[in-house]
């Protein structure tokens, strides 16, 4: 079977962006590929973040990623993995500064931290870090990685690596990862539709994954629908309140509702109510696996270890396949 491999960072409760986004298409690969799935805790570490939290949130996404539905035998935590950063620092080797100066994401992340504060202090990890991005994929020697169209950048970067590292050492050692494009529903958030929806923003910016079912319904209940602009078109929020229609499966009240919206006799509160309780049914059950996880915690977490274990023996291969490559001396 074909490899497929993805990553997540930890940065605290999963939202419906994050779930249609990408954690559920995850969900469905698993049943075409061999998949290999990862919480990227070091890639956490290029911003100000504590210690205590990193530890909590990685476990807390591992837990939520089972809870989604993804197999815990095809899940890994990076830190337990340490020939990543191994691999890391021989690509870094192959990687020209230029390439990395031109990664739009350091520049964002870096004017994000100098709006907080102009003497911000910005890590050379921040600046690299996609290099260890392009570890996290040929160390597994992916086929495929699913992309939306703001990661392509990385993803070529990761082949142009490939490429250069299989010319200069003679041999067409890594695969040239490809993508793979699924059709991902435009989420905004339902405080501002103007905006994706995003935990950055805050709170009411986006709605929970594990969230409370009260508060999904009080979220959808007082979501923006008319921004006030005379215009033909349909809102932006309530193209929104429709997209997640669409996104639960709910065609057939999708369908009677645009009938409604398109004869002009639509009732924003039906269609509120219609949202909110597909999205409270999709919900329930990671609710209520989450809770069962938790319950067995000490268990799970030694799951996750061992899965991490097990995929680790494929990172092992390739890193002393690549030091022999470069030569570079293998332990005994």
């Amino acid at each position: 079977m074909k490899r497929v491999l993805s990553c997540v960072q930890p940065t605290g409760d999963l939202h419906l962006g994050n779930y249609f986004g990408a954690v559920k298409n995850w969900v469905d690969l698993q049943e075409k590929y061999s998949c290999v799935y990862g919480v990227v805790d070091c890639h956490s570490m290029t911003m100000p973040y504590k210690a205590s939290d990193l530890r909590e949130n990685t476990w807390k996404m591992a837990f939520q990623l089972l809870a989604c539905g993804i197999k815990p035998e095809n899940l890994f935590i990076q830190s337990l993995v340490p020939e990543h950063t191994e691999l890391c620092w021989i690509l870094s080797c192959v990687t020209s500064y230029g390439e990395l100066s031109k990664m739009t994401q350091f520049k964002d992340k870096r004017e994000q931290l100098e709006e907080k504060d102009n003497q911000a202090f910005i890590s050379s990890g921040l600046f690299s870090y996609p290099v260890l991005q392009a570890a996290d994929i040929l160390i597994y020697r992916a086929d495929y990685v699913p992309v939306g169209k703001d990661q392509e950048q990385h993803l070529e970067l990761s082949r142009n690596i490939a490429a250069r590292f299989n010319k200069q050492f003679g041999q067409e050692y890594f695969v040239h990862p490809e993508p793979l494009y699924t059709e991902i529903p435009k989420l905004l958030s339902p405080a501002d539709p103007t905006k994706k929806m995003s935990k950055s923003l805050g709170e009411k910016h986006y709605i929970n994954l594990f969230g409370d079912p009260n508060r999904i319904r009080k979220q959808i209940k007082s979501a923006v629908t008319d921004t006030g602009e005379a215009s033909d078109k349909m809102s932006s929020g309530v193209e929104n309140l429709f997209n997640l229609l669409k996104a639960c499966g709910k065609m057939d009240a999708y369908d009677t509702l645009m009938d409604t919206y398109k004869s002009g006799t639509l009732r924003y509160g039906d269609l509120k109510g219609e949202v909110a309780e597909a999205l409270v049914e999709l919900t329930t059950p990671f609710s209520e696996r989450l809770t069962d996880l938790t319950t067995r915690k000490k268990d799970v977490k030694a799951q996750i270890q061992d899965s991490s274990a097990e995929i680790r023996k494929i990172a092992r291969q390739t890193l002393s396949e690549v030091k022999e490559l470069v030569g570079l001396l293998n332990p005994k």
